[in-house]
């Protein structure tokens, strides 16, 4: 059976495939230490559970309208105020099937075939594919160590043509955790606004930022980039709630209007109950979130430590979501066994087969000098993780 060419184009999630792989493992008796799922290991907070429970017992099972429930749309206004300094209609809100949804109708709405949107490198790697699906062209802006894997609004200037359209900014940053400053995003807005670009803001892990550091939206700079920001957002991250699948878009009127009629024809309205529980999530109490937060970065200042003190690796200290993102290019060209390390594939499929360690390979970012470690998983994993690929590296001739 010959299939379209676009689903001919797709290339699978190499996260989720690294993932399944492992579990695969675990599944056969295998301990496996894995880095790679990029979902909170805490269990949603009690009181968003309990409200799943009370709108299921209520019989809350029905349709309901295609952007979500009037209560969550209200719920993400008011967070956005108190948050980020934002104001925006409900009407401006579109809840869809987790943020990656809102992601994807937001490319379906804006972009037609040829046009440029571009993504920052070290890329999350559903952007490359989502853009692709649109039929737009994905144009990569490079960046490194060296600059903390941010763009400069130099380098966005000389990057755009007549048909670049969206600029696609993750902050804080997957796999990087790279955190924009408000200096440096108002620099990029100034770029923005001058080359009529549209700027679709990822921030979905709004709520993990560390050191003090504050997250800031682009969309918060000023009314007039704030009427070209496409701002996505949603629970997963932030209350470890990644099954429950809810996400949003906050947008211009026009733009939110043509992606709530695309979602009406595609997945209509998410889980009714899933959109209870994102209103306790947002209205209740925040400690919890907090906690995580806290406890993340204590994770990444071990994990950090640890890898750190590898020879022949370099990593970065980011400064939010809950990523690291090592240079291991020092590690290419030595060998395991026989088994020469040519490339950031090479050195994730032998640690995972040899040390039983899951961590993806950078290459599915763009970046194949680099693995991206999740330190979504508690600190005596973190620990065992440290020692193994200690032995590993070691072991490499």
């Amino acid at each position: 059976m010959q299939l379209a060419d676009r689903a001919r184009g797709i290339s699978p999630s190499p996260t989720l495939s690294i993932d399944a792989k492992a579990k695969a493992m675990q599944a056969q008796g295998i301990k496996i230490i894995n880095f790679s799922a990029g979902e909170p290991d805490f269990d949603t907070p009690e009181h968003i559970k309990k409200a799943a429970v009370e709108a299921l017992a209520a019989g809350f099972t029905k349709y309901t309208p295609v952007p979500g429930i009037n209560e969550l749309r209200e719920a993400v206004v008011a967070t956005l105020k108190k948050n980020r300094s934002l104001d925006y209609d409900p009407s401006q809100v579109v809840i869809s099937v987790g943020a990656k949804h809102a992601l994807y109708n937001a490319m379906q709405v804006l972009l037609n075939p040829g046009d440029e949107v571009l993504l920052c490198h070290p890329y999350w790697v559903s952007y490359y594919e989502q853009v692709k699906l649109a039929g737009a062209v994905p144009r990569v802006l490079e960046t490194s160590e060296a600059t903390g894997f941010k763009i400069t609004p130099e380098q966005l200037a000389a990057a755009v043509t007549p048909r670049t359209r969206v600029l696609l900014l993750n902050s804080p940053s997957n796999p990087a955790g790279s955190v924009y400053t408000r200096e440096e995003l108002a620099a990029l807005a100034e770029v923005i606004l001058a080359k009529n670009l549209l700027v679709i803001s990822d921030e979905i892990y709004s709520a993990l930022v560390y050191d003090g550091r504050e997250h800031v939206s682009i969309a918060s700079l000023g009314p007039e980039i704030k009427e070209r920001t496409i701002l996505i957002d949603g629970v997963s991250k932030t209350y470890a709630m990644t099954g429950w699948r809810i996400g949003w878009a906050v947008a211009p009127r026009p733009v939110a209007k043509a992606m709530a009629d695309l979602q009406s024809h595609s997945t209509s309205n998410p889980t009714s109950i899933a959109q209870k529980a994102a209103v306790a999530a947002l209205t209740g109490t925040q400690e919890p979130v907090e906690e995580m937060r806290r406890e993340f970065e204590r994770r990444r200042d071990r994990l950090l430590a640890g890898l750190q003190a590898l020879p022949d690796v370099t990593c970065l200290k980011p400064e939010g979501a809950f990523y690291l993102f090592p240079n291991v290019s020092g590690l290419f060209g030595r060998r395991y066994g026989e088994k020469v390390l040519a490339n950031s594939t090479d050195v994730a499929e032998v640690l995972l087969q040899e040390a039983q360690v899951a961590v993806v390979p950078g290459i599915a970012f763009g970046a194949d000098a680099y693995l991206r470690f999740s330190y979504a998983t508690s600190r005596e994993q973190i620990e065992e993780g440290i020692e193994r690929i200690g032995r590993f590296v070691e072991q490499l001739t």
